[in-house]
């Protein structure tokens, strides 16, 4: 077999012929086995006898109007005087403009501080406050977590809204307490939170509650009410509803269920009714995806196992009978025995553990 070096010094003089007797280089290539690419890279003046590749030398010029490192001095010292350390390039361009000064474009100041590794916070504000995750919380059965919020409500008065208060099982997703009034006030909460705990007969210990960090829910007298109560309680981050999905997600499906009026509620009597039929059918009726399609109330007082295992004889029953209409697994009617807030992400958790051992 002959090398590279013999090959080029063989080959190429007869594809070079072929490209001036009218072929293309492409044809000519494949028809001796070689590819185009290969034909290109002996063609081409660097190349050396024996080496397939082509090494060209690549010359860094220096721009005509590059700054010196004289003016690169006085532009960092500029950046960083008194006057102009809190700020960033775009503020600082105009300034000097104003002062009758060109010292650099604003690209160029950028890039200096770029290299200088003066990309940071440069303005008079506050550094944004790193808040962590909550911590995660699971329940395994009614009356663990609970997690409130507070919407609004047309009033009609344009302006002006009516509350709901309102409280949920994350286990069962049964609407626990509720309540609309006229404002936000974390005295009424605490009432609401009081017969709650009351009606459910929840000893102190045994309940944790989360929301947002609105000022009804971290609110003295609130805060008085659960430590009385022996509630434990969760706060999300701010501006992060994500923290508080199962309140958001509710709010949602109540406010667009049909029978919200498209009319502002003539008075606070008015939306109570309106809420009072809308949790009666969504404790009692709505048949929630999450908890395998019984109801909240149903959930919540353990009707669910029996239901679900009915179910699941129905569809092993049919699937006997009709072994040829399935094929895969039957759908899956166990019981959901864990419901997670704000669950820890691999990654969370590797970090967690770390602090912990740190």
């Amino acid at each position: 077999m002959m090398n590279s070096t013999l090959q080029r010094q063989i080959l190429l003089p007869l594809i070079e012929q072929a490209i001036a007797d009218g072929a293309r280089l492409q044809q000519a290539s494949t028809q001796i086995g070689l590819s185009a690419r290969t034909v290109q890279r002996w063609q081409h003046p660097c190349a050396q006898d024996g080496d397939r590749r082509v090494s060209t030398l690549r010359v860094h010029t220096t721009p005509p109007n590059q700054l010196s490192q004289a003016e690169r001095n006085a532009a960092m010292a500029l950046l960083n005087s008194d006057e102009f350390k809190d700020l960033p390039p775009s503020q600082i361009v105009p300034r000097l403009a104003d002062q009758g000064q060109y010292v650099a474009s604003e690209a160029t100041m950028y890039r200096l501080l770029h290299c200088a590794h003066q990309m940071g916070h440069r303005r008079l504000e506050r550094v944004p406050r790193k808040v962590s995750k909550p911590r995660a919380l699971v329940a395994t059965q009614p009356d663990q977590i609970y997690c409130w919020d507070i919407t609004y409500l047309p009033a009609p008065v344009r302006g002006m809204h009516f509350y709901l208060y309102l409280f949920v099982d994350i286990f069962s997703r049964k609407i626990v307490g509720w309540q609309v009034f006229d404002c936000e006030s974390a005295q009424l909460a605490a009432g609401l939170l009081r017969d709650i705990c009351e009606r459910q007969g929840i000893p102190e210990g045994q309940l944790t509650v989360h929301s947002d960090n609105g000022s009804p829910m971290k609110g003295e007298t609130m805060l008085a009410t659960m430590q009385r109560l022996g509630v434990a309680h969760s706060r999300s981050r701010p501006s992060v509803s994500n923290d508080n999905p199962f309140s958001e997600s509710l709010f949602r499906t109540l406010k667009y269920r049909p029978q919200l009026p498209l009319e502002p509620f003539r008075d606070i009597l008015h939306a109570r009714r309106w809420v009072t039929d809308l949790v009666h059918w969504y404790n009692n009726e709505h048949r929630h995806s999450a908890i395998r399609f019984v109801t909240p109330t149903q959930r919540h007082a353990g009707l669910d196992t029996p239901m679900l295992a009915k179910r699941s004889d129905v569809y092993a029953a049919a699937r006997h009978a009709n072994p040829n209409r399935w094929s895969g697994s039957a759908r899956n009617w166990s019981p959901i025995n864990e419901v997670h807030l704000n669950p820890n992400t691999p990654k969370s958790t590797e970090q967690h553990n770390l602090r912990k051992a740190a």
